[in-house]
C-alpha cells in the first residue's frame, strides 16, 4: 500500500504495520531452504515487537507447530493464545516455577546442572519432558565440556528427565565464514556424542536465522528462526532472501521555515546552514525509533536516516526526541508538508536493517523495542 493510501488515526501519533502474510511467506522461504528439517519460531519478545498472538497463529496455520520463548511469562501468554502448540521456554526453570510450567504445559531448557538437579529432584510421576542445552562457545547458558563430564560421570542426575532434544546457539552465524561456525558445529557433535548414552538418540537443533543459511550440515533436525521470519536480513553478505514485513508511518504535526543562526532540537546540535523547512513529526524514541538515528553530537553533523514523503527523502536532523522527529523538508513540495502529512519512517524505502545501520546497533534490537505507544495494525494472515 503507498503511503499516500495510509491515514494515521487522530488518536495516536504513529502506526506500526505488519503484514502477517509476508511472514508467512518467510516461513515457507525457510522450509525451502531447509527441505529435510523441521522448522520452529522463535516469538520471544513478544514475536520481536510485532505481536506473539497473531504472529503465533499466522505461523501455526501455515504449518509451524514450536514456538521459543525467553521466559515463563511469555509462555504462559502464548498458551493463552494456542493450545496446541510445543511451547519451548529457553531461560529454564526455577524451584518455584516449576507447577506454572507444568499447568501451562510448557516445555523447560535445561541450561545447567542446576537446572537438570532442580527438574530431577522435583518432577512428578511421570518423567519430566525437557530440552538440554550445550554451550558450544557462545559462554552464555548451556552446560560445558566439564558439565558433561559431570554427567557422564553420574548420569542419575539425569533420573526422572526426558530429554526431548538437544539446542546449542551460533555466535557468528551471521558471517558465513567466520572459522567459529564450522567449530562450534564440531563440538556440538562432539557433546552430543558424549550425551546420547544419557539421552538416547534425541533431536538436535543449531541453527538460528543467520545459520539456516550457512547450509544444510546446520540445519540437523529443527532449525529456530527468528529475526528473518520477521523480515531481518540474516547474513551480513549478500541480498535479502526475506520479504519485508513491517511499515510505520507517522504524521507531521508543524512546518516551519528556519535561518541562520538557529538551531534544531535538544543540545542545539544541528545548526541550519541557510533558509529551510523543517517539519516535526509526531514520534519519537517512546515510539522504538532509536535516538541515534538523529543526530548526536556537533554542530552540523547530518544523520544518514531519512524520513520519505511521498517516495521522496527528507533528513532528518537535530536530535530525535521522547515524542518527535524533526525533517528537512525543504526540498519536499509544499502540498505534501502540510499538518496531517503521512510520512514513512519504515517501508518501501527503508527497512529495520538501514535504520539499524544508522543507528549504530542491530534489526533485533530495532524491532524488540518498538513502543506499546505504536498503533498496530495488521494485514494478512491468521489474526
Amino acid at each position: 500500500m503507498a503511503a499516500r493510501d495510509i491515514v494515521i488515526p487522530a488518536d495516536a501519533g504513529a502506526l506500526l504495520i505488519v503484514d502477517l502474510d509476508a511472514i508467512a511467506e518467510n516461513f515457507r522461504r525457510i522450509k525451502s531452504v531447509c527441505t529435510d528439517t523441521c522448522v520452529g519460531a522463535a516469538v520471544k519478545a513478544n514475536a520481536y515487537g510485532l505481536g506473539a498472538g497473531a504472529v503465533t497463529r499466522t505461523l501455526a496455520a501455515a504449518g509451524c507447530d514450536t514456538f521459543f520463548v525467553a521466559t515463563i511469562c511469555e509462555g504462559i501468554q502464548l498458551r493463552k493464545t494456542n493450545g496446541q502448540a510445543k511451547i519451548i521456554v529457553l531461560n529454564g526453570p526455577e524451584v518455584r516455577s516449576l507447577d506454572t510450567m507444568r499447568n501451562a504445559r510448557l516445555t523447560p531448557t535445561l541450561n545447567s546442572l542446576a537446572q537438570i538437579d532442580i527438574l530431577s529432584k522435583n518432577g512428578g510421576n511421570e518423567p519430566a519432558r525437557a530440552w538440554l542445552h550445550l554451550d558450544t562457545g557462545m559462554n552464555r547458558l548451556g552446560l560445558n565440556a566439564h558439565d558433561v563430564d559431570a554427567l557422564c560421570a553420574d548420569p542419575a542426575r539425569m533420573d526422572g528427565i526426558d530429554v526431548m532434544a538437544i539446542l546449542s546457539h551460533l555466535a557468528c552465524a551471521d558471517t558465513p565464514n567466520h572459522p567459529m561456525n564450522e567449530l562450534q558445529r564440531a563440538t556440538f557433535d562432539t557433546l552430543r556424542a558424549r550425551m546420547a548414552p544419557l539421552t538416547g538418540a534425541v533431536s538436535a537443533s543449531l541453527a538460528n536465522s543467520p545459520g539456516i543459511f550457512l547450509g544444510p550440515s546446520f540445519h540437523y533436525d529443527m532449525v529456530r528462526p527468528g529475526a528473518a521470519l520477521y523480515g531481518v536480513r540474516p547474513s551480513a553478505q549478500g541480498p535479502n532472501p526475506m520479504v519485508q514485513v513491517i511499515d510505520i508511518y507517522t504524521k507531521i504535526l508543524q512546518v516551519r521555515d528556519v535561518d541562520t543562526p538557529m538551531t534544531v532540537g535538544y543540545g542545539a546540535i544541528h545548526r541550519v546552514g541557510g533558509p529551510r523547512r523543517i517539519a516535526t513529526l509526531a514520534a519519537g524514541y517512546a515510539d522504538g525509533y532509536p535516538r541515534a538515528a538523529g543526530e548526536t553530537t556537533g554542530y552540523m553533523e547530518s544523520s544518514s536516516m531519512c524520513a520519505y514523503i511521498n517516495g521522496k527523502a527528507a533528513p532528518l536532523v537535530g536530535r530525535v526526541s521522547m515524542d518527535l522527529i524533526t525533517i528537512d523538508v525543504t526540498d519536499i513540495p509544499t502540498e505534501y508538508c502540510q499538518p496531517g502529512q503521512t510520512v514513512e519512517l519504515l517501508g518501501p524505502n527503508v527497512n529495520a536493517d538501514s535504520l539499524a545501520e544508522a543507528s549504530g546497533t542491530i534489526a533485533y534490537e530495532v524491532l524488540s523495542r518498538l513502543g506499546p505507544r505504536l498503533r498496530v495494525e495488521y494485514r494478512g494472515g491468521a489474526v
